[in-house]
Parts: C-alpha cells; sequence; structure tokens
C-alpha cells in the first residue's frame, strides 16, 4: 500500500467552550483556516487534540466533524491512543466508517508492552481495517520505543506505511532509512528537530506550533524541498524558540495559548489539565508577540511538499 502523505500535517487542536464540552464548528473552523494557510494534511485527535480526554463517542463526533470540514481537500489521519487492542480496534473501525483517510496509531496507554507485544497490538489493529496506517514513536512520552526490530516484524503488514518519528535522537530518522530504505515513509514529529528529520530523509513534518504559524511552517518545508537551504534556516532559527514548547511536559497548554494569542482558536483545555498561568503564561506569551513581531518574509503561501 502506498500514500502521498508529504509536507505539514498540523496535530489540530480540539476546541472546547466555557461549559468543557466539544465544539465542534469551531474546531471545523481551525482545520479549515490552517488548509487555506496552505497545510498539506491534518492529524485529528493527536496528542494536541487532547485524544485522551475523550470518550469514544466523542472522539468519534470529532473525527467526523473534521472529516466533513475537510471535505477531501487534504488527507485526514486521526490518533488511535486507546489502553488496550480491543478499544483500538474498535475506534479505528469507527474511523474507518467516519471516513478518515489514515490512522496515527500509538503504543497501549499505560501499560508499556514487551516488543513482541507491542508488535501484536500493531497487527491486531492493522488487521481490522483497510486504511494506511503510521505508527507514533515517542518513547519519552509513551516509554515504549519502536525499535527496528519491531519495525522489522512489521514489514510484511502492508497497510503499516509510515513512522512519525518523535525520539529527540535523531539518529533514528537514518537508523530507519538505512535498514529499511523507503519501505517506510517518514515524518519528523518532534517540532524542534523538524529540520534535521527533513535533510535525513523525512517526507513531512507533524506540527504542533503549525497551529499558530501554519504560513511560516508550510514555508519552512517548501523553502527545504526547492533548495532554498538559507530561507529554511532562516525560518527555522526564527522559530525555534517556540518549536521547543513541543517538548515540554504542558505542549498541549502552551500550544492551545499560542494559538489564541495568534487569533486563531482558544486555550480552552479539559481536566486534568488547565490553562498556563503566572510565570510561564506570561513567558509564553512573549515568546509568541515576539514571534509575530519579528516574522520572517513568505513567498505566496502553497502546499508545503518535502522531497521525497
Amino acid at each position: 500500500m502506498s500514500v502521498e502523505w508529504k509536507g505539514v500535517f498540523p496535530a489540530v487542536t480540539t476546541q472546547i467552550r466555557e461549559d468543557m464540552s466539544v465544539d465542534l464548528s469551531d474546531t471545523q473552523r481551525v482545520v479549515d483556516d490552517l488548509i487555506r494557510d496552505g497545510v498539506t494534511g491534518v492529524i485529528a485527535l493527536g496528542t494536541v487534540g487532547e485524544n485522551n480526554s475523550f470518550d469514544y463517542d466523542e472522539k468519534v463526533e470529532v473525527l467526523t466533524a473534521i472529516v466533513e470540514a475537510v471535505d477531501g481537500r487534504v488527507p485526514v489521519i486521526t490518533g488511535v491512543s486507546e489502553y488496550d487492542t480491543r478499544r483500538a480496534v474498535r475506534y479505528a473501525q469507527a474511523a474507518e466508517k467516519a471516513g478518515a483517510d489514515g490512522l496515527m496509531l500509538l503504543p497501549p496507554m499505560v501499560y508499556v508492552p514487551k516488543p513482541h507485544e507491542l508488535v501484536a497490538h500493531f497487527k491486531g489493529v492493522a488487521e481490522q481495517v483497510g486504511l494506511p496506517i503510521m505508527l507514533y514513536n515517542n518513547p519519552p512520552a509513551y516509554r515504549t520505543l519502536i525499535d527496528n526490530d519491531v519495525l522489522a516484524a512489521l514489514v510484511d503488514v502492508a497497510n503499516i506505511v509510515a513512522v512519525k518519528e518523535s525520539a529527540p535522537d535523531t539518529r533514528r530518522f537514518t537508523d530507519v532509512k538505512t535498514a529499511f530504505g523507503d519501505r517506510y515513509v517518514l515524518f519528523a514529529g518532534l517540532d524542534d528537530v523538524a529540520l534535521e528529520g527533513l535533510y535525513l530523509g523525512a517526507q513531512g513534518w507533524v506540527s504542533g506550533l503549525t497551529n499558530a504559524f501554519p504560513r511560516e511552517s508550510v514555508e519552512l518545508v517548501n523553502a527545504f524541498a526547492r533548495g532554498d537551504h538559507a530561507k529554511a534556516m532562516e525560518i527555522y532559527r526564527w522559530f525555534m524558540p517556540l518549536l521547543h514548547l513541543d517538548a515540554e511536559h504542558d505542549l498541549v497548554q502552551s500550544i492551545k495559548l499560542a494559538e489564541q494569542v495568534m487569533g486563531r482558536g482558544s486555550e480552552r483545555v479539559l481536566p486534568p489539565r488547565y490553562p498556563l498561568i503566572g510565570e510561564r503564561r506570561a513567558e509564553v506569551i512573549a515568546m509568541v508577540e515576539k514571534a509575530a513581531a519579528t516574522r520572517p518574509t513568505l513567498t505566496a503561501a502553497e502546499p508545503a511538499l518535502a522531497s521525497g
């Protein structure tokens, strides 16, 4: 199974009302604005989308609303983040029925599986759906490493097609490329090593801070793709103080606050998360305002395409 996934895929936020209910219409607006600004795909209900804060029915409602808003303009990939394989299969099948174009499949939550259990989990989901699957490797957050032995055991699973690499060690990109060539499409998944990931073979970037600065994110990837490395580096250096937020414990609150400062969405989050307060809140606002005041000059927005 092959996919044409490349460019900038923001992990979109899920908008929340004051009464803590899901604001489906505003979530649709946020997604539509991102597509108008040139992103080439969206990740629904990832970490930034607060996947694990919603119950099953809410997840299906959010995904259905996003699929409706996108209306086929770009691929919609949904996070599959569940406690066990049974629940993961249930949601994955619902996502397929709702019209998702792919799945971003995480390891099981809470329990840290042994390698053979992790392989079985991924196969158990993949065998029950026809959608292409991106595996999400983020050992600092989920305490589980999708290493080359695991990927080798999944080579023959045709619909496991991609890996979102969020390990801070950029050697992972080279190790996967060396071992598997083009078998797996690679995406950079940690904002502050995104450009390094592109240089080492990633075809795209699953990004958090794109929610606040989509045009700059698109131009960064476009500049890299056309060989304008000076421009790509200029944007990356300008962006870096904010990109570091994606590696922090309060990344969801920080990204949603940045989105609010830029007039693109609300900072409201679901408990147990709460909006940033005090010095941390002031620090993030100052960072966003400085970035907004010093934005680099961009070419006309166009879809972001990373060289494959």
